[in-house]
């Protein structure tokens, strides 16, 4: 993935939503979205003085989604692609691969205070799928798969993790968490009910179908 090096908040103020990409901030008062909830930039403040047209709205949610997630656009696009081709709807394969994703489970099981954190923690080595060690963010799981995350010496910053991911978040129904043993299973696939942040995934598939 290609690094991101400015303000974090920006990009929630920018898509109008908070994206909780600096994990525990997001949920004080000290998050930037919360002090000033409009677009940065000498007018943002100002607010649009017309109407976004549809294909602007359905722009800005794609973008909303990428961003939330931290994947770039060629990497979203194969997504698309790819739950085009799965049977069913399309929005419901799209919303169920983004959240198959093995940096999201970790941050969906509490185990990182946010999504750029459980990254990180895949990349080190941290993190093992079904006994096997996985350093791949992007690595998607299946339903009955074990997660676990080894840290050895680093167990203290685990248990950070967790208290803190705790007073904010909650596990979703799809996942189950063993919290003294920093483990996870899959018990089924991800429904776009179990999201936190509403998605409309229907503007995505309109904007790439064209």
């Amino acid at each position: 993935m290609a690094r991101y090096l400015g303000s974090k908040c920006r990009i929630c103020r920018r898509e109008g939503s908070k994206l909780f990409l600096k994990g525990n901030r997001c949920s004080t008062e000290r998050c930037s979205f919360v002090k000033r909830p409009y677009a940065p930039g000498e007018k943002g403040k100002m607010g649009k003085v017309t109407k976004a047209s549809y294909y602007a709205q359905q722009l800005r949610e794609k973008q909303k989604v990428k961003r939330m997630y931290g994947i770039l656009e060629r990497q979203f696009r194969k997504y698309f692609h790819e739950a085009a081709r799965v049977k069913g709807k399309t929005g419901r394969a799209l919303i169920q691969l983004l959240e198959r994703r093995l940096d999201n489970v970790i941050f969906r099981l509490l185990f990182a205070v946010s999504r750029n954190q459980a990254r990180q923690i895949v990349r080190n080595g941290f993190v093992y799928v079904n006994g096997r060690k996985v350093n791949i963010p992007s690595f998607l799981v299946k339903k009955d798969d074990k997660i676990q995350v080894k840290m050895k010496q680093k167990q203290a910053f685990a248990k950070d993790n967790l208290e803190v991911a705790s007073k904010s978040r909650s596990v979703p129904a799809w996942l189950f968490q063993d919290k003294e043993n920093f483990r996870g299973e899959i018990l089924r696939l991800p429904e776009k009910e179990d999201l936190v942040l509403p998605i409309n995934d229907q503007m995505i598939i309109e904007l790439y179908s064209k």
